[in-house]
């Protein structure tokens, strides 16, 4: 109990920090990549941070459905990505954790911000200005079409990675293995197999 305990609060006092430094990053690069642009091709920077929460989502929920069994069959003949499959459904909680919480809500957060960055844009470009009725109404009207979309788009990613956990979990697997051994980028360590098989 112990040791389940302080494995439990080093994971999540090292998650908090990547959370943190990933807020920053994230934030800062949607700052500069909005900063001058026009309100349109702000709105395009905002979609693209909601499918990335999107597809992040996607990751973490196919994770915890995924089946290991296949994997182990194609990690014996050695097909590329299979031992990271492995990797990733043994740590399932943690590939959600980090999915779902901490990149889905960083996603969430900061097109929130993007897009109030893009409302001021485009009321100011009409030559409205702040606090008016019409700046209100934009808010309002593009709040809600991004929630539906984020809100949307999350429901049908879940749905389709239940029904394809397996296949998505592989082709992460191979994403990461390509990651590793061409670029020479280590995302994770594959070196040991470890936890208990999930059947």
């Amino acid at each position: 109990m112990k040791h389940s305990f302080h494995k439990s609060l080093k994971w999540s006092t090292g998650i908090a920090v990547i959370t943190l430094v990933l807020a920053a990053i994230f934030s800062v690069a949607s700052t500069l990549l909005l900063s001058g642009v026009s309100w349109g091709m702000g709105m395009v920077i905002v979609l693209i941070i909601v499918l990335i929460g999107v597809f992040f989502d996607i990751i973490g929920v196919a994770s915890t459905a995924a089946n290991e069994v296949p994997f182990h069959a194609m990690a014996s003949e050695k097909v590329p990505g299979a031992r990271h499959a492995i990797l990733i459904t043994r740590n399932a909680d943690r590939v959600a954790n980090f999915c779902n919480d901490v990149i889905g809500d960083i996603s969430g957060i900061i097109s929130g911000t993007a897009s109030a960055a893009v409302i001021v844009e485009l009321t100011m470009n009409l030559g409205r200005g702040e606090g008016t009725v019409f700046e209100h109404t934009v808010s309002i009207l593009f709040t809600g079409i991004i929630a539906s979309i984020t809100v949307g788009g999350k429901a049908f990613g879940k749905s389709y990675a239940i029904h394809h956990a397996t296949a998505i979990i592989f082709q992460v697997g191979r994403l990461i293995y390509f990651f590793e051994e061409k670029l020479k980028i280590k995302l994770i360590d594959t070196s040991s197999n470890r936890g208990k098989r999930r059947n």
